[in-house]
């Protein structure tokens, strides 16, 4: 039986055409034979640029942004998919999404630290956005994995510098080696790189490992997590929690209310959701 898994990009995937592709590649690699992926991204015109980075960095525009992942959660399940998958690091509204849904809601950085402590005792994560570091390590926290955390650096190049190092990344690469050896002379035995154009460029290559650390892939991670999570429902009937305050599910007639009461209608699929 095949599975359907909604993709959600924190960037608008028709701005960026080669990652766009080398995503697709990249998932039609890891993915089962029978698991579907369906690419989303933000809507066109949500930022000044093709590059989400200059209002990632700031914590109150993450939080607006993040109404568009909810948004997108509630269409997903009113569509039919098995899962919903948020493809971003920063894992904007993860909780509050979870609490909306019925279906498994995997996030991106979740998948990659819980992956990652079964495979060193202590990870780190490269990124390419400095002010993402506070974010990464509170996140860290939450999932219960702080302790687990060695370190958080930059990768030493930027997001527009990895778009146009698909066809020749080897001084891209050359450079992730060394910001990597310097988390693990921090006690990292665990490599995530932390976003997904990054993730995706380095995979498409074949970087695996850095000196017997390994580097994870940190989207294969995230579609297999989301893949085993609609299979546990499937075999086992195992569901998100819905009990508690962080958890319980509001009626989904009072959540369309409020959508329409903040002008925000126009982001949610029309139809009934129950």
């Amino acid at each position: 039986m095949s599975i359907r898994i909604w993709h959600q990009s924190f960037t608008v995937l028709s701005d960026l055409g080669a990652y766009d592709e080398a995503l697709r590649e990249h998932f039609r690699k890891v993915a089962r034979p029978d698991t579907e992926i369906y690419l989303h991204g933000m809507r066109p015109g949500t930022y000044r640029s093709n590059y989400p980075g200059d209002d990632i960095k700031y914590s109150s525009l993450q939080y607006l942004h993040g109404l568009q992942f909810m948004a997108a959660g509630l269409n997903a399940q009113y569509q039919g998919f098995d899962a919903y998958a948020i493809s971003t690091l920063p894992e904007p509204a993860l909780k509050e999404t979870r609490s909306l849904l019925n279906i498994p809601v995997v996030g991106y950085g979740e998948s990659a630290m819980l992956t990652a402590c079964m495979l060193g005792r202590k990870f780190g994560v490269l990124v390419f956005i400095d002010e993402l570091a506070d974010l990464v390590t509170e996140n860290a926290k939450r999932h219960g994995l702080g302790e687990r955390l060695a370190g958080i650096r930059h990768v030493g190049f930027h997001f527009a510098d990895v778009l146009a190092a698909f066809d020749d990344p080897s001084e891209l690469i050359e450079r992730f080696r060394t910001a990597a050896r310097g988390l693990i002379a921090t006690g990292a035995e665990v490599i995530i790189p932390g976003e997904a154009p990054l993730n995706v460029l380095l995979a498409r290559h074949g970087i695996n490992e850095v000196d017997g650390v390994p580097v994870l892939d940190s989207l294969g991670a995230w579609i297999k997590q989301a893949e085993a999570m609609v299979d546990l429902r499937r075999a086992l009937g195992t569901r998100p929690c819905n009990h508690g305050y962080f958890s319980a599910r509001p009626a989904t007639a009072r959540v369309r209310e409020v959508f329409e009461f903040y002008g925000l209608s126009s982001f949610i699929e029309s139809g009934d959701w129950a």
